[in-house]
């Protein structure tokens, strides 16, 4: 499978233009401030970052992936602090474009203080209206056009921007780039990661056969009987999926096909599944996003050779490439973004800004 565009683009490549209203599209500097909005009487915080002109620009809202993962797509369950979102936010602030990345409400510097408030609350609608609140907010800003709103978002953010598109809520958003989404249901791609785990582990198709047999209790509402004698990462991730802060969203979650609802959007897409992503497959993934997106003229798919599931930059070969290195390496101080999925992003952008 080589790079798939669905419809040919023709994308200028490092030119500057200039918009009548926009101005010119040239690297500038920025600034940043913080924002805030309410879901469940929760506050949920951002970060605008806008160039320092007086223009107007298109806005873009930055969403981020699974778990407790932050406005920079951090997390604290990966080390290190370089985060792809606010890295990649700063960077489009500095071509013309103003970004809002936030922190949702199980994620970020207040989780410990909200967990009990949204506990057995969280769904795929509270995601959506943190969402909703993101683009409001947005769209206030007096520099930003309205008519020029676009979503990035990593791996499961594109369940909630496809949702809130297809809510029927407004503003409406112009375009989205989805990075990192996979194309089969979140369940099946997390068995498809455990089982590859398990090759070659003693037992291991013994573990399968007892995740299969709990995830499936799961998902049928009866509680999971998770022994204490299963290997520590398989009681961790079994444990987390009924824990009462992930209910009833873990439970929408596994079942939910990004390749169900994608093709109802009608609006330009971009989908980036860097080749380097050991939590989607470029190939498998990719295929089936293609196919899901056949109706969309407007629809792009690319496969940048060396980024990895969060758009930095990986070098060594896929096959070298385990989770153990992967998740030390994702926020790891001086990796960079990858350059060539920056350069598609950017190009994209400017083709519908």
């Amino acid at each position: 499978m080589q790079d798939v565009t669905i419809r040919t683009v023709g994308f200028p490549k490092g030119r500057i233009t200039k918009n009548p209203r926009c101005g010119i599209m040239a690297q500038t500097g920025i600034r940043t401030k913080e924002v805030s909005w309410k879901v469940m009487d929760i506050e949920i915080s951002g970060t605008v970052a806008y160039p320092s002109d007086s223009l107007s620009h298109p806005g873009i809202v930055l969403v981020a992936g699974s778990g407790p993962t932050d406005r920079n797509w951090c997390s604290p369950l990966l080390p290190g602090n370089n985060g792809s979102g606010k890295l990649l936010a700063e960077e489009l602030a500095k071509a013309g474009y103003v970004t809002l990345r936030y922190d949702k409400m199980a994620s970020g510097p207040r989780v410990k203080d909200n967990i009990g408030r949204f506990s057995g609350k969280l769904s795929m609608d509270t995601h959506r209206d943190e969402l909703a609140g993101a683009i409001d907010s947005l769209a206030s800003q007096e520099n930003v056009l309205t008519d020029r709103l676009f979503a990035i978002t990593n791996s499961e953010g594109a369940i909630h921007a496809i949702n809130y598109q297809l809510s029927g809520k407004n503003p409406k958003l112009n375009g989205f780039i989805f990075t990192g989404a996979p194309g089969r249901s979140v369940g099946d791609v997390a068995r498809d990661q455990l089982e590859k785990q398990l090759t070659g582990y003693p037992g291991g198709d013994k573990l399968l056969e007892i995740y299969d047999r709990e995830v499936g209790r799961f998902l049928h509402g009866d509680p999971m009987t998770v022994e204490d004698s299963l290997p520590d990462g398989l009681k961790l991730m079994l444990r987390a999926l009924e824990t009462p802060s992930n209910l009833p969203f873990s439970r929408e979650l596994w079942t939910y096909s990004v390749s169900e609802h994608i093709g109802k959007i009608s609006e330009p897409i971009l989908v980036i599944i860097g080749r380097k992503d050991i939590q989607v497959n470029w190939k498998e993934d990719g295929s089936i996003l293609e196919k899901a997106l056949s109706g969309n003229v407007n629809a792009t798919i690319s496969y940048p050779e060396d980024g990895n599931h969060i758009l930095k930059h990986e070098e060594k070969p896929l096959e070298e490439l385990t989770p153990e290195y992967v998740s030390m390496q994702y926020n790891a101080d001086g990796v960079e973004l990858d350059i060539e999925a920056v350069r598609i992003i950017k190009e994209w952008l400017e083709k519908w800004r």
